[in-house]
This record gives structure tokens, C-alpha cells and sequence, in this order.
């Protein structure tokens, strides 16, 4: 019943198919405001879980305007290209995420996190 505001980044996990293009199954993930991260509300809807992430080290990749599907799988293969097979890291998931809300039209920011192993 508390209103939280948006938060940033909003971060959506891709399940890459054999081909690059996201499978069905995606997750959407928000941070939790700072100071509800003692005590976060329990949520109403039981397809809504609250989880700890735990820290990370990422490779990443930034670019801006309004991003959609395509945009984070060209993305993320750029990375992937730009890493070689040397980097180590997770293959059967990476994280979209976005900064802005919907109505800001100019300086857009997205990026690609690849999770290092």
C-alpha cells in the first residue's frame, strides 16, 4: 500500500535462444528504494518475489535511444564480439537495463551487462 516511485536501472534478464533472440522467459527486476531495503513491503501479487542480488562483476556495454528487443540482442553480440573467447563469463543469461523514464526523448541510456564467472 506505499507508493515507491520508479527506480533505476530497470533490469530485464534475457534468456538467449540457440539464434540470439530472447526465449519467452524474461525477468524484470527493480531496485527497491533505499529505505525500504531493511524491511521491504511483502508484495500483494505472488508472482512478484523479492530477491538479494549479490554483487557482480559485469562486462558491459552502453547506447542510447529508445531501446527494444532488437537493439539489446545487436548489443549484446557487439559485446560479445568485443570480449573474444578469452572473457569468461555467463552464456545462458545476460541483463538489459534501462535508466529513464518513458517520456524523456533525448540522452537515453541503456546498457548490456554480461556477468563475469
Amino acid at each position: 500500500g506505499v507508493g515507491m516511485g520508479m527506480t533505476a536501472p530497470v533490469s530485464i534478464t534475457a534468456f538467449p535462444a540457440e539464434d540470439g533472440s530472447f526465449q519467452q522467459k524474461v525477468k524484470v527486476s527493480l531496485r527497491i528504494p533505499s529505505q525500504f531495503q531493511d524491511n521491504p513491503p511483502c508484495p500483494t501479487d505472488e508472482s512478484i518475489k523479492i530477491e538479494e542480488r549479490q554483487g557482480m562483476t559485469i562486462y558491459s556495454t552502453q547506447f542510447g535511444g529508445y531501446a527494444k528487443e532488437a537493439d539489446y540482442i545487436s548489443y549484446a553480440a557487439k559485446l560479445q564480439a568485443a570480449l573474444g573467447s578469452d572473457a569468461t563469463y555467463r552464456k545462458d543469461f545476460y541483463l538489459c537495463n534501462g535508466y529513464d523514464p518513458p517520456m524523456k526523448p533525448y540522452g537515453r541510456r541503456n546498457e548490456v551487462w554480461f556477468v563475469k564467472e
